[in-house]
């Protein structure tokens, strides 16, 4: 009865023990759904607010109507979904703030144009929108509000539904516990307790008729243990009846056993003779053995020293591989470095020139409101002086915005550029528009002898891969270009021909340069080549750029030049990356 007992509850524990798995994953997930649905209505509901007190709070402050401001803010924070505002006016400055939540959430410097979600920490969400006076058909941006709610709203709104779906689980898994109870009670426990009972009260004595017949295991998997039992029972018996035979065979064969002992006694007296000689034959032989052994010893010995002292040989040589690959990945870093200071260096020279201008035209634009300060107060001024005074002030401002855009777009473009190079992390470009930021952002180094860059790319070719890699790759080809190609040449010409072949991506770049041999172009690739070691080359330039290919990018780059011909490198990247 025990085993049967144990069977069931082997058999209910694991069907139940996947019945509660299920509906525990299935109660998480309603749970976890429930809870994005109402954390999503409330959302809603907060960008629904901004309708309702936008244009009031809008216009308190822009007339600085502070307690109408701090009144609105009151009446929003009482709105159980909400626990904390925030509201800051044109300047970034906090006007003012409720609820104890907000001090939780670092603030943005910036003023949104337009209305956003934002997710904060512990649990805090909410909805940043921006206050926008409009004024003779004219759209002023007044500031920003902050609405939060956080998890414990969204909680006490499912909390009923969270305990509606825990007592309809505990519900049905009881009904469950109890239906498979009683199904394994009928069906199993009390069918095996009346077999095994049958089987405890069989007579041995009369196999025979030892048959067991239990009714209720008809048409279930137990009939196929009674039949077995009883089949077993039967070859049992029949073999009783052959061991009974094989007992009289035994007795009739130890009687021939005895007449063979005999003729076996004295064929062993010959044997041991025969035995004795072979015995000393086998010392002989073993003194041999002993002395082969002793020799072999000694050999192993030497190969033991021998296997030793290459051991050493070959950790020497590992540490000196090391010690080689950390002394190249120090110099590829120091060439990067090198590279992005070769920028910044650039792009400085660059900047200072519209910043300089800017500076000269806001000095003028100061000097010329002094003046105008001046008439003002000595009630001098004309009306050909102030109209004299807009016209240069428009020239002014007009000449500072261009020359301050112009820094702007030089360092936007440098800033992506470094902050590429010194990342290996995918994200999406434009290829034409991230080449032609390349090139601007070393536009110092290629106007110094005039040269050239012509860049041919489908507009709409966006790629998501690691952008420092292609940065730095066509980076030290421009590079290489302007310090080996043209070293000799005032006006040189570069083109970047970019192909979308379907499921790759085909780069031809290619300058008009002086080119290589074909000796050189075989060691192109290899590290620590230069042809200018001399005015401080490293060699690591087009190996970096080999390297990033095949193993950042997964590609495959080729080159090929002639003396006179100028240098082409031929890039093949697939679009998705492979494993």
């Amino acid at each position: 009865m025990k085993q049967s007992s144990s069977i069931s509850k082997r058999l209910l524990f694991s069907v139940l023990s996947v019945y509660f798995v299920l509906t525990f994953l299935v109660t998480c997930v309603q749970v976890i759904a429930e809870y994005r649905n109402t954390k999503s209505y409330i959302s809603n509901e907060l960008q629904t607010l901004e309708n309702t007190f936008s244009a009031s709070l809008t216009r308190a402050i822009w007339e600085l109507n502070t307690p109408q401001v701090i009144s609105i803010s009151e009446g929003l924070i009482a709105i159980p979904m909400i626990e904390g505002v925030v509201i800051r006016e044109d300047t970034g400055e906090l006007l003012t703030q409720k609820g104890e939540v907000s001090k939780l959430v670092e603030q943005r410097e910036e003023l949104v144009t337009e209305g956003e979600l934002i997710e904060g920490e512990n649990g805090l969400f909410g909805y940043r929108f921006p206050l926008v006076f409009q004024f003779s058909n004219r759209n002023t941006l007044v500031g920003d509000v902050t609405l939060y709610s956080s998890r414990n709203v969204v909680v006490d709104r499912i909390i009923l539904s969270i305990y509606f779906m825990l007592g309809s689980a505990i519900a049905k898994t009881t009904f469950l516990i109890v239906l498979f109870l009683m199904a394994f009670r009928k069906h199993l426990t009390d069918p095996l307790e009346e077999l095994v009972d049958q089987i405890e009260h069989i007579d041995l004595e009369s196999l025979e008729d030892s048959i067991i017949d239990v009714k209720r295991v008809q048409g279930s998997e137990l009939l196929v243990i009674q039949e077995a039992f009883n089949k077993m029972m039967g070859r049992f018996w029949e073999s009783q009846i052959e061991l009974k035979q094989t007992q009289k065979k035994l007795l009739n064969s130890n009687d021939m056993l005895d007449q063979q002992n005999l003729l076996l006694e004295q064929e062993v007296a010959k044997k041991t003779a025969n035995l004795s000689q072979a015995m000393m034959d086998l010392q002989k032989q073993k003194y041999q053995l002993e002395t082969k052994q002793s020799e072999l010893k000694q050999e192993i010995e030497m190969r033991s020293q021998t296997e030793k002292r290459l051991v050493e040989k070959t950790h020497e040589l590992e540490k000196t591989i090391e010690d080689l690959r950390l002394a190249h990945g120090k110099l590829v870093e120091s060439e990067q470095l090198a590279a992005l200071g070769g920028l910044v260096a650039g792009i400085t020279h660059d900047v200072n020139t519209p910043i300089g201008v800017g500076v000269t035209a806001a000095s003028v634009l100061a000097e010329r409101l002094k003046d105008i300060d001046k008439k003002l107060h000595d009630q001098s001024l004309s009306a050909s002086d102030m109209k004299s005074f807009l016209t240069e002030s428009n020239q002014s401002v007009d000449l500072l915005l261009s020359n301050l855009q112009r820094a702007s777009e030089l360092i936007a473009s440098f800033k992506q550029i470094a902050v590429d190079q010194a990342s290996e992390a995918n994200r999406q470009i434009n290829v034409k528009d991230y080449l032609h930021e390349i090139t601007i952002s070393l536009k110092p180094e290629l106007k110094k002898n005039a040269h050239k860059v012509n860049i041919s790319c489908p507009e709409d070719l966006v790629l998501d891969l690691p952008a420092g890699a292609i940065s730095q790759i066509f980076t030290n080809f421009l590079l290489n270009s302007v310090i080996h190609g043209f070293a000799d040449k005032r006006e040189g010409q570069i083109d970047i021909r970019v192909k979308d072949k379907v499921d790759l991506i085909e780069i031809q770049y290619s300058d008009d340069g002086c080119g290589i041999s074909e000796q050189e172009l075989t060691m192109l690739f290899e590290p620590f080549y230069t042809t200018r070691r001399e005015q401080g080359g490293s060699g690591l330039g087009t190996n970096i750029a080999y390297n990033l290919v095949k193993q950042t990018l997964n590609g495959e780059i080729t080159a090929s030049s002639k003396p006179g011909e100028g240098l082409t490198y031929l890039i093949k990247i697939p679009k998705v990356a492979r494993d």
